[in-house]
């Protein structure tokens, strides 16, 4: 992969969790690596769009959550609705 897709990539997952000061040091080094405005803001558009995703899962899974705690959300960290590992562990 080369230098200007890693920080495309880069400042699109900046987006996804919102972080100024990454934006503000990755979308000029998006341009010196030969990015076209377009290109950032598709990029951008893209890390949002991810995060919006992931938000909306996330709705759904609390409106489960809320709607029946006994039968929490399943998925990968289904493990962390056992006390034992929480206690172990922490939660995820």
């Amino acid at each position: 992969m080369d230098t200007k897709i890693k920080n495309l990539v880069a400042a699109g997952a900046a987006a996804a969790v919102n972080c100024r000061p990454c934006l503000d040091y990755l979308v000029p080094q998006c341009i010196r690596a030969g990015a076209s405005n377009d290109d950032v803001r598709d990029a951008i558009e893209t890390g949002f769009q991810v995060s919006r995703n992931a938000h909306a899962k996330t709705r759904g899974c609390i409106d489960e959550i809320l709607t029946n705690s006994a039968e929490a959300c399943d998925g990968p960290w289904s493990e962390c609705r056992n006390d034992e590992t929480v206690a172990q562990n922490g939660c995820c």
